[in-house]
């Protein structure tokens, strides 16, 4: 039975992780208003399903505003910014060219702070803000290397997450990073540990056990938390 109290904007939802999280929290009874850059049919199908569904970009600040605009009258509970991208991770830093490392760091890692900025107040009280971040953003457990480029994004927006939490140190609505575990998506891979399913499962159990927080937590998909 669909909870109208219950709203998420998920932004980046065109497929894998944010698509999984769409349907998800749609089964669970979650309005969902879901975001694409471009065509997206798996997201189509789920607008049969009661997903509304958006179009923006997170680099370009005119779509935003033009989303922010169109969402004009809608307040959330769950407001996560999933949208990223892989840029040549596997390559080594040195052989990756700047302007791929200049557009990884932007969508990943600029963007979607400036996209809570735009969209922070309409949030509910004691709702929650969230941003796909990843284990490999985490300094601490940088031991082997690779994925350099991608891996510095995302640490870069764990700092960047973390200055916006300061930032709006009276708020009244949570802000997570969240780490979906080694997912088999087209970004994650065919040899990854999870499926989407499992974790967007868990992804949701973690931000519905947190639901009315309004502290900074790093914690993957299990709800453990991560070292920054």
């Amino acid at each position: 039975m669909r909870n109208p109290e219950r709203h998420a904007l998920i932004v980046g939802a065109s497929r894998g992780l944010g698509l999984g999280l769409t349907e998800t929290f749609l089964r669970r009874g979650w309005r969902v208003t879901a975001t694409r850059r471009g065509s997206a049919p798996g997201l189509d199908r789920l607008s049969a399903q009661g997903a509304r569904v958006e179009t923006t970009d997170i680099d370009d600040d005119a779509s935003v505003a033009a989303l922010r605009d169109r969402l004009d009258c809608e307040t959330f509970d769950l407001i996560f910014v999933v949208a990223g991208i892989l840029g040549e991770s596997d390559r080594p830093l040195h052989a990756v060219p700047r302007a791929v490392h200049a557009q990884v760091f932007l969508t990943n890692a600029v963007s979607p702070i400036l996209f809570a900025e735009a969209f922070h107040d309409r949030l509910v009280s004691g709702g929650t803000i969230a941003f796909m971040s990843s284990g490999l953003g985490s300094i601490g457990l940088n031991t082997d290397g690779g994925w350099e480029n991608y891996r510095a994004s995302k640490a870069a927006l764990n700092t960047n997450a973390r200055s916006f939490a300061a930032r709006h140190a009276a708020r009244d609505f949570g802000v997570l990073l969240l780490h979906p575990g080694w997912v088999a998506t087209d970004m994650g891979g065919e040899g990854a540990d999870l499926d989407v399913a499992t974790s967007a499962a868990g992804l949701a159990d973690v931000i519905e056990a947190r639901a009315g927080r309004t502290d900074l937590a790093f914690l993957d998909y299990r709800g453990e938390t991560l070292p920054w």
